[in-house]
């Protein structure tokens, strides 16, 4: 493609970049790529590479790109009207219409909806709503969150606290006082490798309690879990987790809270990764699936049981003190109303069912044999592929080898896009929803070409 500008050359010396090395892409020593277009499962950028998007953006891009009925609709909510606010009782068709199909979605004991603009803030959301909850219940002690290592919920201060990973908290003076981590239900990595799933659970529910009973049930207020572990190295719990989880929370008065930006909206082949699972949350937190990233939005979907009380708290206290200026943005609101028709018009949930148990049928044939890969895991259109030194001792390789960097750069240079998870040597994948058996093939073969150009 003929290029008559200096965009690459105005990106290194203006655009601050999030999880980049600044040093490096500053000095042109890291990659850059500038995309110009999408369709399907696909990009191109200016240089006119096609790559295959595995991952989805960042787990996104859910109907994936190109779908010229939400530009549309953001186009013609533009057009009528770009803004208003949503305090003292604002609305706009499109954010009173979006929650109305949002909780026609949801657990039938979900009251109502709280739009943001990203899973940061709605996370940030539930956490004052979950304060002022217990204030208003008279119990001012009961504060404290409990988190999971290697969970991800977040890049501010509370958010990036409830995360569970060093790169998050390095140097940024986190996680902060209020947040506390329990073991990941992570059976790949367990202390003990004779341990069965069984064992396993029973472990993770002994740390909790152990926790709880440490920190004290009257000061911990609730509990964070994404119903898959995403970014700390897409892990499905094992068999009977999350039940076991709910009996202690219910047991000692602690909430729970589905992180659903990932998983809501049919990444595992059903509407929430919540029902999916058996989970009965306190709160949920959406996200990416909800607009499919064509416009941003979040949301906070608030369970029956707080809502009362929030009610209660504004009738002795007056209006509840919380608000953003594009809470509830009529051009978010717009692209969600337009994606979640689309997800049910292409039958995108089935789809992400079907062909994402395909894909990791597929994957598991193609690298699950490798003598350097130590395990092919993954649900519905989510997948994982853990690279190991040894594969029959479990041993890692050193994180300086970068393993999982060079992977993924391998399959770069086949033309598709996974993503090297931190934390370990462990390529991701979270395709769009329309990914096809014929594409979920071609990934799991380009995988495989891959790992054997980097491991042998």
């Amino acid at each position: 493609m003929l290029k008559n500008d200096m965009l690459e050359q105005w990106d290194r010396e203006n655009f601050f970049h999030p999880s980049t090395h600044l040093g490096e892409f500053a000095r042109g020593d890291a990659p850059q790529r500038v995309i110009r277009t999408g369709s399907g499962c696909h990009i191109e950028d200016r240089e006119g590479n096609r790559l295959l998007d595995a991952f989805a953006g960042l787990y996104c891009v859910n109907v994936g790109y190109g779908r010229q009925e939400i530009a549309e609709a953001i186009a013609e909510q533009a057009k009528e009207l770009a803004y208003y606010h949503a305090y003292v009782g604002h609305g706009t068709e499109a954010s009173i219409t979006l929650a109305k199909m949002i909780l026609d979605r949801a657990p039938a004991h979900m009251s109502k909806v709280y739009f943001g603009l990203s899973g940061s803030d709605a996370n940030e959301t539930n956490i004052k709503l979950i304060w002022y909850y217990n204030n208003i219940r008279g119990l001012p002690e009961k504060k404290k969150i409990i988190s999971r290592w290697r969970g991800y919920h977040g890049s501010g201060l509370m958010t990036g606290s409830l995360t569970g990973l060093a790169t998050f908290h390095n140097k940024f003076d986190l996680p902060l006082a209020q947040v506390i981590h329990t073991e990941a239900p992570y059976y790949f990595r367990r202390p003990d490798t004779a341990m069965s799933e069984a064992d396993f659970v029973a472990h993770c529910v002994s740390e909790l309690e152990a926790l709880i009973e440490r920190e004290g049930a009257d000061t911990i207020a609730a509990f964070w879990g994404e119903p898959v572990l995403g970014t700390g190295g897409i892990v499905p719990p094992p068999a009977g987790y999350w039940e076991a989880i709910q009996k202690v929370l219910d047991k000692h008065d602690i909430l729970l809270v589905a992180d659903e930006v990932v998983t809501g909206f049919g990444r595992l082949g059903s509407m929430w990764g919540s029902e999916h699972y058996g989970m009965k949350p306190d709160l949920m937190t959406i996200a990416k699936g909800l607009t499919s990233a064509y416009a941003p939005l979040s949301g906070s979907i608030v369970g029956d049981k707080m809502w009362k009380v929030l009610e209660q708290g504004t009738d002795e206290n007056g209006p509840i003190g919380h608000g953003w200026t594009y809470s509830a943005h009529p051009i978010g609101a717009a692209a969600g109303v337009a994606n979640l028709k689309l997800i049910d018009e292409l039958n995108l949930i089935e789809n992400a069912g079907r062909v994402g148990a395909h894909f990791n049928k597929a994957m598991q044939e193609a690298v699950g044999g490798h003598a350097n890969v130590g395990e092919v895991r993954g649900e519905g259109m989510m997948c994982a592929v853990e690279m190991v030194a040894d594969k029959d001792k479990r041993g890692f390789f050193d994180a300086s080898d970068k393993v999982g960097a060079r992977v993924a750069a391998a399959l770069l240079e086949e033309g598709v896009i996974g993503r090297a998870m931190p934390q370990g040597d462990i390529l991701g994948f979270a395709p769009p929803f329309c990914l096809t058996e014929a594409e979920a093939e071609e990934v799991a073969g380009k995988t495989a070409k891959a790992i054997a150009k980097v491991l042998g």
